[in-house]
């Protein structure tokens, strides 16, 4: 289900090679640059990889950094993170870091280790864009950070830590938040009761896209999302990959107006099609851009419902 990055913070993505003299690559201010080594025998030194890569851009130009394989496996080099911090006086012009581009041919997504991600938050004041992916060890305190616009956390199992740690952060520039909540066995702990201050509508005044995302409970986010006060001043709303149902999407429609949205998203539902029609013709011919694609069958053979999330192991 989850890919590489093709894009990030509105370029290109571009692994940096190893081993590579006179190659043709782009500007460094051009692409958001993949810092990743392959596992094979004989591959550079993951230092020298890394001191090759600030030299060669240079490292003043590069604008986003994405770190790829083996960084944030349970087996992997580690340290990324900490050269990205240590590097914070010659990256002084980086805007967007994404942590853990991995799909599952590199490592399964609860197998992904992070660590205090406020650390990269931290020594970098101007970042725009933070992009986490995986959440074993994952640690997000309160923090105070007057420059971040989008922060994403991609994972099958987001710890109600993280989440009250996200929402008691000072954020004034924060217009996108997307929290893939996942499942208890994988981690999630979060309720409803944690999300209470973000859909109350009393944290990041300038919040204009909200992703409550790859869930279990999906139903019982729609109901809450549906009389939420924050949703008024939303300009799109994510509810996708998660076990959305016909109970859910009946909540969103009788609660209050999404006319005003620009897109509303709930790819990989489980959805009626007579619920998919009537989700559309209340919201399509009012110019809201409604994604329902990827419905799901609920498969009899589960032990529970029947229902998966699209992201969890």
């Amino acid at each position: 289900m989850i890919d590489h990055v093709r894009h990030f913070h509105g370029l290109p993505a571009h692994t940096f090679p190893p081993f590579t003299h006179g190659a043709r690559l782009p500007a460094a201010d051009a692409a958001a640059w993949r810092i990743e080594l392959d596992d094979r025998e004989g591959d550079e030194d993951s230092a020298v990889y890394w001191e090759r890569f600030l030299t060669t851009m240079p490292a003043e130009d590069v604008r986003a950094l994405i770190t790829g394989y083996p960084w944030h496996t349970e087996h992997g080099l580690g340290g990324m993170p900490e050269k990205i911090v240590g590097a914070s006086s010659r990256l002084v012009n980086l805007e967007a870091v994404f942590l853990g581009d991995l799909v599952s041919e590199e490592s399964e997504l609860s197998w992904m280790v992070q660590s205090d991600v406020t650390t990269v938050l931290e020594a970098y004041p101007r970042l725009q864009e933070l992009a986490v992916r995986g959440s074993s060890g994952l640690e997000f305190p309160a923090v105070r950070h007057e420059a971040l616009r989008t922060l994403r956390f991609e994972c099958g199992g987001l710890p109600a830590e993280v989440v009250r740690g996200v929402l008691a952060s000072d954020l004034p520039a924060l217009e996108h938040l997307e929290l893939w909540l996942g499942d208890e066995y994988y981690g999630c702990d979060t309720t409803l009761e944690d999300l209470a201050p973000l859909l109350e509508g009393t944290r990041f005044p300038a919040l204009r896209h909200l992703g409550l995302q790859n869930s279990t409970f999906q139903d019982e986010i729609a109901a809450a999302v549906a009389h939420a006060p924050v949703v008024a001043r939303l300009e799109s709303l994510s509810l996708s990959l998660g076990t959305l149902g016909d109970v859910g999407a009946q909540a969103l429609l009788n609660g209050q107006p999404l006319t005003h949205l620009r897109s509303l998203d709930l790819h990989h539902h489980y959805l009626s099609d007579a619920m998919m029609l009537r989700i559309w013709e209340a919201l399509e011919p009012m110019g809201v851009r409604v994604d329902l694609s990827g419905r799901e069958d609920e498969d009899d053979d589960e032990d529970d419902d029947g229902r998966y999330i699209a992201a969890a192991e």
